[in-house]
């Protein structure tokens, strides 16, 4: 069964720093899986803002995003992060870790691209 697991959100003003870590229980590591983050405002529909693979692949980044956040992987922790610098209020949400052995070119950000999702952790950034 795969899993995976957020953690590191939190409260933190304009300007400041987070660490998202997403633990990925999975058969991932033995193959090259699409692991991706996406956020969630209320109110708002679900957006894809960073995109990595499990075993080396490029990374990706929703423009909103760029230059600001960094998604890396620790392997042999099995684990994928999500540091964000520079947080504005525009980034608060609820963060999500997703995951997929086969994700089509080009629809990286797409929800239902993805099978396996983590709970979800809540990022908020005050003014």
């Amino acid at each position: 069964q795969e899993r995976l697991r957020e953690s590191g959100g939190g409260s933190v003003q304009a300007g400041g720093s987070l660490r998202l870590s997403c633990g990925v229980s999975t058969s991932a590591w033995n193959q090259d899986w699409n692991v991706a983050w996406f956020r969630q405002a209320p109110g708002n529909e679900r957006e894809g803002v960073a995109r990595t693979t499990t075993l080396g692949g490029w990374s990706k980044y929703a423009d909103s995003v760029k230059g600001r956040f960094t998604i890396s992987r620790d392997n042999p922790r099995d684990t994928v992060y999500l540091q964000m610098d520079s947080l504005t209020p525009e980034d608060t949400g609820t963060y999500y870790c997703a995951a997929d052995p086969s994700v089509p070119d080009g629809h990286w950000f797409r929800d239902w691209a993805y099978k396996y999702w983590g709970q979800g952790t809540q990022v908020t950034v005050s003014s």
